[in-house]
């Protein structure tokens, strides 16, 4: 019976404890790190001793003030003595802060490949494990690699996985998250600041992080990648270009132009998108036509087949070309790029513009001009047709220019109500929770004039709108003629169709003095 017992029980005990030993073993062979079974509580960063990116901060571009930043970096990695000569400590932490596709982790691998330090990489979520005690283990494992490599980069990719705000998890915040994270605060505060590790986080998500990992001494810098300017759009799309023919007529300066908002990763993809549809189309060379139609595709969707019902597509040809000639005849609006009445996505037909200046700083009058624009269609559809012929194709129209008008109101103090920022900066936030949690601290009397200053804006725009109609009815319908013939009409045919009608800065000056007149 005793070797009954020995042989079922005691040989599979033997087994398990043999790969447990094996385990702990290959897991912390200099015996002061993790100790979980089967590699659990192991680091997943990807490490590189000699770091060949192939990315330098020559193929960074869009974001001078964060390479700057980061070129001191690479300097006290490769002369430190030129700084602690005169007292200087190296950063423990650098935070890059951004919206998505601005290049955060572009700029991690570029700082790697110019160092030529040890290189460690992984995202915040690698952290997190439904076993208890694995993402400290985890962190634990990571800083003692980093410390017996330094001076050496550690790159934690979307840190706002585990750096999230103490105290909001289930059971009094000790879940394994919050672990973790108190496990980073550790070591990051262990480490002194000639230790020669650093640590590059990025986020595009900085307000729901952890005070304690924001302050000083755990990330001493925080490097803000916005979105690029106009010069920075044209300095990346020379970069993502210089790889593809390009046909000379191209000018990446109107490329950049055209492409308000777009980030690195989104001119990268526009360049991609062009360049398949040149092949599409059997060509040898990129022209201004796939660019176009690139950005069309990209900001409206793909191209739908042309409308064949002769009412549809005459009711949207008096749609678009009431936006175009509204906004023309409005001061401060952008000028029209083209007017097509080929669908994308949602749209049935669509009015392109061409911005001037980078839209950082825009006035009221250039809101305000939006808004005319902006209802152009809804008015050309009313004059023209008659109240009963109105149709829903204005719908995505209202809901911007509503957007637009309230927060002229709320938060740029452009309205009667006088400039009060209205509106809770948690309520603007783009954290749904934050959202949520917004404290509503508006009266209802200043509620209800909210709602009747907004309406005074657009009611106020829509009537400049509808007065453009009116006055300029020849040139739309000649303007509506061309559109259904061509399907397409560019800008410049458009405002030389219109001048033969109108005196466009004429019209322009008129439009502001009635404007100023009803504003007093």
């Amino acid at each position: 019976m005793l070797l009954d017992l020995l042989v079922n029980f005691g040989f599979p005990l033997l087994f398990i404890a043999s790969l447990l030993w094996r385990s702990a073993t290959m897991n912390n062979p200099g015996g002061g790190g993790p100790n979980l079974p089967f590699g659990l509580g192991k680091s997943k960063a990807k490490f590189q001793v000699e770091p060949n990116t192939g990315i330098t901060f020559d193929d960074v571009a869009g974001v001078d003030e964060a390479k700057q930043d980061f070129q001191e970096i690479v300097q006290f990695l490769r002369f430190p003595e030129k700084f602690t000569a005169i007292g200087a400590r190296i950063p423990k932490g650098v935070l890059l802060v951004g919206p998505p596709g601005t290049g955060k982790t572009l700029l991690a691998r570029a700082i790697a490949g110019e160092a030529g330090v040890p290189f460690f990489s992984l995202s915040g979520s690698e952290f997190i494990e439904m076993f208890i005690g694995v993402g400290a283990s985890r962190v634990r494992d990571l800083f003692n690699k980093a410390k017996a490599n330094a001076p050496c980069l550690v790159f934690i990719d979307e840190i706002d996985a585990v750096g999230r705000q103490r105290g909001t998890g289930i059971g009094g915040g000790n879940d394994e998250r919050e672990q973790t994270l108190n496990q980073l605060l550790t070591e990051m505060d262990g480490f002194g600041g000639d230790s020669g590790v650093i640590v590059i986080a990025a986020t595009n998500r900085p307000e729901i992080l952890d005070a304690a990992l924001l302050r000083p001494g755990r990330f001493d810098r925080q490097v803000s990648v916005a979105l690029p300017d106009v010069r920075g759009r044209e300095e990346i799309l020379r970069v993502h270009s210089a790889n593809k023919r390009l046909d000379p007529d191209v000018s990446l300066g109107v490329v950049a132009m055209r492409t308000p908002g777009f980030s690195g990763a989104d001119l990268a993809n526009l360049m991609n998108e062009a360049a398949i549809l040149a092949g599409r189309r059997g060509k040898d060379r990129i022209t201004v036509n796939e660019i176009d139609d690139s950005i069309d595709r990209i900001v409206a969707g793909l191209e739908g087949t042309s409308m064949t019902d002769g009412k549809s597509k005459m009711l949207v040809a008096y749609h678009e070309i009431g936006h175009a000639v509204c906004a023309t005849l409005t001061p401060g609006h952008d000028e029209v790029q083209k007017v097509t009445l080929i669908p994308r996505g949602q749209a049935r037909g669509l009015t392109w513009f061409l911005p001037g200046e980078d839209p950082a700083l825009v006035s009221r009058q250039q809101l305000f001009a939006r808004i005319v624009g902006g209802l152009g269609g809804r008015a050309a559809e009313e004059v023209i047709f008659g109240e009963p012929e109105v149709t829903t194709g204005a719908a995505g129209d209202l809901q911007q220019v509503t957007q637009v008008a309230r927060q002229m109101v709320t938060a740029f103090g452009m309205s009667e109500i006088g400039p009060w920022a209205l509106a809770e900066p948690a309520a603007q936030s783009g954290d749904v929770v934050l959202r949520m949690l917004a404290r509503n601290s508006m009266s209802e009397k200043l509620a209800a004039d909210v709602d009747r200053a907004v309406k005074a804006i657009v009611d106020e725009a829509y009537e400049v709108a509808k007065a453009h109609v009116r006055r300029n009815r020849a040139a739309i319908d000649q303007l509506v003629d061309v559109l259904m013939e061509k399907e397409t009409l560019g800008g410049g045919e458009f405002r030389a169709i219109l001048s033969e009608h109108v005196d466009i800065g004429k019209a322009q000056r008129e439009t502001a003095a009635r404007t100023e007149l009803a504003t007093a």
